[in-house]
């Protein structure tokens, strides 16, 4: 499993850090360590997903979110 935090835009709230929460819990090869107004924490597997994707799912939820970085 590889590391990938992300800087998300846009949240301002418990109901955002909710929503996108649900978002990444929702796909395959992705789990949620800590999801906090304007940053995530994931960890997921890249032979199941990149991390285009799940910046993808954030950006379909209403946020804007960039890789912040990745660590082993």
């Amino acid at each position: 499993m590889e590391a990938l935090t992300l800087k998300i835009t846009g949240m301002s709230c418990g109901h955002c850090v909710g929503q996108v929460t649900k978002a990444l819990t929702q796909l395959d090869g992705v789990q949620v360590k800590t999801v906090k107004v304007c940053e995530a924490l994931v960890a997921y597997d890249q032979r199941e997903i990149t991390p285009a994707d799940i910046v993808r799912a954030v950006n379909e939820v209403g946020y804007e979110a960039q890789p912040a970085g990745r660590a082993a």
